[in-house]
């Protein structure tokens, strides 16, 4: 079998290196082709097949693909084989709208993203609330697999412990150290207007590091291009690294915004803060929400730099007062992430031969 794989328009990582992963250990001869970011082979294994994901290569491997797997939207004029099957993995539990639900999108490009829509047949969903969402976002009556994310079976995997240890050496954080993620997510709006800047999103400056005399590991969006401007005292510009997951048994505690990635930091069980300084305004205005996250939060929801370092410095008290909520939350959108949902998937996509 031909696969091809494409991640976060040609990066190594998120579901689809958990499934190319997760055949590998499955010892298959089948035929691994990767879209690849010139400017990021380096992020590639040894070894790994890739092409450039804007070459003519790309649209050959794409046309004789028996299956391809994809976390966003593969945006390159091909034709699929037929009887090929192209699996849309998606990447993450929506909170924010997408697609058709969106706020603010250039002419043309809610059309231009849907001829990509128009040839996927399965599409991945962590659990039933996202299905319901993602059915109507993209105008979905295809196939649905609820499986959970494979990206996620790390964050159970007997091998986590080990995982954390190593990337807090190679991030030089020290033992006992604390080590908050902040990792924001991007805004429409300005994205549009100014393109990938570095900036979009990051509301935060040096004074929570320094308050919390923490580690402060900032991720950036998978849309926003380079590294971290202007980086403060006690941050590390962890954008480029390679696979999140990592990060996310790395951290003791993560600060997002609006991000998808509290729904998969929720599976390890450790504090969620959200820094909502712009709530209004992001839902009325720059995308919209598809529930009022403020009514059950998993943690404290603040609007304020001060606020959140209050909340930080005191994390038994942050999980003893939030704890009932983080528990619904898991409940409702990690019910399926239990270190296996890269083999159901499987066994319903590439089944072992009898």
């Amino acid at each position: 079998m031909r696969i091809v794989y494409n991640s976060w328009y040609g990066r190594y990582s998120d579901n689809p290196k958990a499934i190319y992963e997760a055949l590998l250990r499955r010892g298959e001869s089948h035929e691994h082709t990767w879209l690849a970011d010139p400017g990021r082979e380096g992020g590639f294994p040894a070894g790994t097949n890739t092409v450039a994901i804007d070459s003519p290569a790309a649209i050959e491997v794409l046309e004789s693909a028996d299956l391809v797997v994809s976390d966003v939207h593969i945006e390159l004029e091909w034709t699929k084989k037929p009887g090929a099957t192209y699996v849309q993995t998606w990447h993450g539990t929506p909170l924010k709208r997408v697609h058709h639900d969106v706020l603010l999108a250039p002419d043309g490009l809610l059309d231009w993203l849907s001829l990509d829509v128009d040839r996927w047949d399965v599409l991945l969903s962590p659990n039933a609330y996202s299905t319901e969402m993602l059915r109507r976002a993209f105008r979905w009556e295809g196939t649905v697999l609820e499986t959970g994310y494979p990206r996620n079976d790390v964050l159970l995997s007997p091998d986590a412990e080990t995982i954390r240890t190593r990337v807090r050496r190679a991030l030089g954080i020290e033992e006992g150290r604390l080590a908050v993620l902040y990792a924001p997510t991007w805004r429409d709006d300005t994205y549009f207007e100014n393109g990938a800047d570095a900036s979009v999103g990051v509301a935060l400056d040096g004074q929570v590091a320094e308050a919390l005399d923490c580690v402060f590991l900032v991720r950036l969006h998978g849309k926003i291009l380079g590294g971290l401007a202007g980086a403060q005292q006690g941050w590390i510009d962890v954008t480029s690294y390679p696979d999140i997951a990592e990060l996310y048994l790395a951290a003791d505690v993560m600060v997002t915004d609006y991000s998808s990635a509290m729904f998969d930091f929720a599976v390890t069980g450790k504090p969620l803060a959200l820094y909502a300084y712009d709530l209004e305004r992001y839902a009325a205005e720059v995308r919209g929400f598809y529930f009022d996250l403020s009514l059950d939060p998993p943690g404290p929801m603040v609007s304020t730099q001060d606020e959140l370092i209050k909340q930080l410095s005191d994390l038994d008290r942050m999980r003893k007062q939030y704890g009932e909520a983080y528990e619904r939350f898991q409940q409702k959108f990690c019910y399926l992430e239990d270190g296996h949902a890269a083999e159901r998937l499987l066994e319903r996509l590439v089944p072992l031969p009898d």
